[in-house]
């Protein structure tokens, strides 16, 4: 494989940044990581992307479902 040594210079180059200089990227990146939840937009819809299709999304449903029907027939008995 041949790389220009031009092409390899460009990946660096990101420019400067307010956010990165005061902290507030880490600071969010912290938190994120503590509640688990993406605070960008395309990071929580790649979260739940990942979610349905590992099957993880309907296993909640399924068991939601199954927790509902069971009230539903405890109910009933009363």
């Amino acid at each position: 494989m041949y790389i220009h040594l031009n092409d390899q210079y460009k990946m660096n180059k990101g420019g400067f940044s307010w956010s990165r200089l005061l902290g507030i990227s880490a600071t969010k990146a912290k938190i994120s990581k503590q509640i688990g939840i993406p605070l960008t937009k395309s990071g929580r819809q790649q979260k739940i992307g990942r979610m349905v299709s590992k099957g993880c999304l309907v296993t909640i449903f399924g068991t939601a479902s199954l927790f509902g029907l069971i009230m539903i027939l405890i109910y009933a008995i009363w």
